[in-house]
C-alpha cells in the first residue's frame, strides 16, 4: 500500500511539474524564462505539489482510518458470533451432562427394581426377581376378583415357569383352592396333596389338610374326609385350620 501511495505521488508531482511549465510564458528569445521567472514557477510548483500530496496523504489517511474502522467492525462482530457460539456450546454441554446425570440415576434405579428383591412369604426371606413377584401377584388379583378358572390357570403358569420360587408353595396352595371353587374337588385334592408333600414346613400345609377334608366331604367320602382332619389335627394342633378341624370331625361323628 505504501508503495502505491508514493508511486502516486511521483504521478502527481510530474503532473503538477508538467501543468506549471506549460502554463509559464513562451519568448521568441533562446531563453524560456528569465532567473525571477523560473524561481516564481518552482515556488509555484512547489505549492501545487505539496498541496496535492496533502491531498492525497489526507485521503489515504481517512481511507486507512475507514478500512481500520470497518475491520474492527467486522472483527467485533465475528467475535460476538463466536462469544454467542462459545454461549451455546456451552449450555448444551451443560444440558448434556445433566441428561447423562439423569440417565445413569433412571438406569440405576430401573436396574435396581430389575434385580431379585427380599421379600417375606409365609414367614420365610426368599429372593424374587421383578417379573416372577408381577405374575404371582396378577395371578392372585385374579383369584381375589372371583374368576377362578384363570386364576387356576396363571397358578399353573405360574408354577410352570417359577417351579423353585419362594412363591410356588402359596401358587400351588391357591390353584388347589381355585379348582375347589369351581368343584373340580378330585383336581383340588390333587394339587392340595403337592402342597403337603413338597412344602411340610410350609405353613399352608394345615389350611390344605383342611381343604382336603372339605373336597372328600363334598365327594361324600367320610372316611378320607375324617383321615384328613385327624392327621390335621394331631399335627398342627396349634393353628386356627386344626381348631375348625376338631370342629368339623365333630360333626362327622
Amino acid at each position: 500500500m505504501r508503495t502505491s501511495l508514493k508511486t502516486a505521488l511521483k504521478s502527481v508531482s510530474a503532473a503538477a511539474f508538467l501543468a506549471a511549465a506549460a502554463s509559464l510564458p513562451i519568448t521568441a528569445h533562446a531563453g524560456l524564462f528569465s532567473d525571477d521567472e523560473a524561481r516564481k514557477a518552482i515556488l509555484d510548483l512547489r505549492s501545487q505539489v505539496d498541496a496535492l500530496q496533502k491531498d492525497v496523504a489526507n485521503k489515504s489517511d481517512k481511507n486507512s482510518a475507514l478500512s481500520l474502522s470497518d475491520q474492527n467492525d467486522q472483527l467485533r462482530q465475528e467475535l460476538a458470533r463466536l462469544r454467542g457460539q462459545i454461549e451455546v456450546l456451552t449450555n448444551e454441554l451443560s444440558n448434556t451432562q445433566q441428561r447423562q446425570k439423569d440417565f445413569y440415576v433412571d438406569l440405576d434405579t430401573r436396574l435396581a427394581k430389575l434385580e431379585p428383591q427380599k421379600v417375606n412369604v409365609d414367614g420365610k426371606e426368599v429372593s424374587v426377581d421383578v417379573t416372577e413377584q408381577k405374575t404371582y401377584d396378577a395371578a392372585l388379583n385374579i383369584f381375589k376378583s372371583g374368576d377362578y378358572k384363570d386364576a387356576g390357570t396363571a397358578f399353573g403358569d405360574f408354577l410352570k415357569r417359577y417351579p423353585q420360587s419362594g412363591y410356588a408353595p402359596s401358587a400351588q396352595y391357591w390353584l388347589g383352592n381355585s379348582l375347589y371353587l369351581q368343584r373340580d374337588f378330585k383336581g383340588a385334592i390333587a394339587a392340595l396333596q403337592t402342597v403337603i408333600k413338597n412344602y411340610p414346613d410350609n405353613p399352608k400345609v394345615a389350611d390344605a389338610l383342611l381343604n382336603i377334608a372339605s373336597c372328600n366331604t363334598e365327594l361324600k367320602d367320610k372316611v378320607a374326609a375324617r383321615k384328613a382332619l385327624e392327621t390335621l389335627i394331631a399335627k398342627y394342633p396349634d393353628s386356627p385350620a386344626a381348631q375348625t378341624g376338631k370342629e368339623r370331625l365333630a360333626a362327622l361323628k
